[in-house]
């Protein structure tokens, strides 16, 4: 394993757990976030040690579940010199060979980028707990950053159709939310701007491309078990998988990440 840059002292930093609430991934579930002090500004070395450990950043607020009874949350990434492309990958690659890829800090957004945020929430996300859109909402979430992020954009022509928030660590990125124009959906833009990110981490010649969570038994989250191998945080330590896992396999992970009391422990139990 390669050694980074010296540690720094995350047990100085403070850290909260917020009550049980509804969890965003599966119904009837409640989870529960442990989170660091936003008050902390921290720096690319202690965003990058606390990504091993299994946190995710949305605006300012730099966060891992926590639940009882249930591990389904699963950090993953992608070891980028070993990726391969599967046929599904391929296409979308070649679909998109006349895009122009460009590099910007998200301090540098512009009335462009909330546009096609906007367009892209009201279209996919009109059910989901971010509709409305509004320009406070995508300054919070995407441009406020307790680290060093950018956009990673893609252009056709002079139109831009996609846009990708990444934060950079130190040995590699870590893909924070994708967005892109849906008049476009037929390209497979998602796939491709994840594609774009591995290649991009290849060139500065780091590690990998962290994916946030992969949650078995949530089906819009299994598109991340598509990007082999892939690295999961399983009870502390990454692992790797080497193949696409099947549906039946999947469900099976998903079981063992849930914790339940033996049936005969039903009636011992005031519910």
């Amino acid at each position: 394993m390669k050694s980074y840059l010296p540690k720094s002292l995350l047990n100085d930093l403070q850290y909260y757990i917020t009550p049980p609430h509804d969890c965003s991934y599966l119904e009837n579930k409640s989870a529960r976030m442990v989170f660091l002090d936003p008050v902390h500004r921290i720096d690319v070395v202690t965003l990058s040690e606390l990504s091993r450990l299994g946190f995710r950043r949305s605006g300012d607020f730099v966060y891992r579940p926590e639940c009882h009874l249930c591990r389904q949350c699963l950090s993953c990434r992608v070891p980028v010199d070993s990726f391969k492309m599967n046929s599904q990958q391929k296409k979308a690659w070649k679909r998109n060979q006349d895009l122009q890829v460009r590099i910007v800090s998200t301090k540098d957004a512009t009335p462009i980028h909330y546009d096609l945020y906007e367009k892209y929430i009201i279209d996919r996300h009109a059910d989901g707990d971010m509709f409305p859109p509004s320009y406070d909402q995508f300054e919070k979430f995407l441009i406020h950053s307790c680290s060093e992020s950018f956009f990673l954009e893609l252009w056709k022509d002079e139109r831009l159709i996609s846009v990708s928030t990444c934060d950079m660590l130190d040995d590699g990125v870590s893909a924070v939310y994708t967005f892109f124009d849906p008049e476009f959906a037929h390209r497979s833009l998602g796939v491709f701007a994840i594609l774009k990110q591995i290649e991009y981490v290849q060139s500065l010649g780091q590690d990998y491309v962290y994916l946030g969570y992969w949650v078995p038994h949530s089906a819009k989250m299994n598109y991340k078990s598509q990007y082999v191998p892939i690295e999961l945080l399983l009870d502390g330590q990454w692992r790797r998988l080497n193949r696409t896992l099947s549906q039946e396999e999947i469900e099976q992970l998903g079981e063992m990440l849930m914790t339940t009391l033996p049936s005969e422990w039903n009636d011992l139990i005031i519910k």
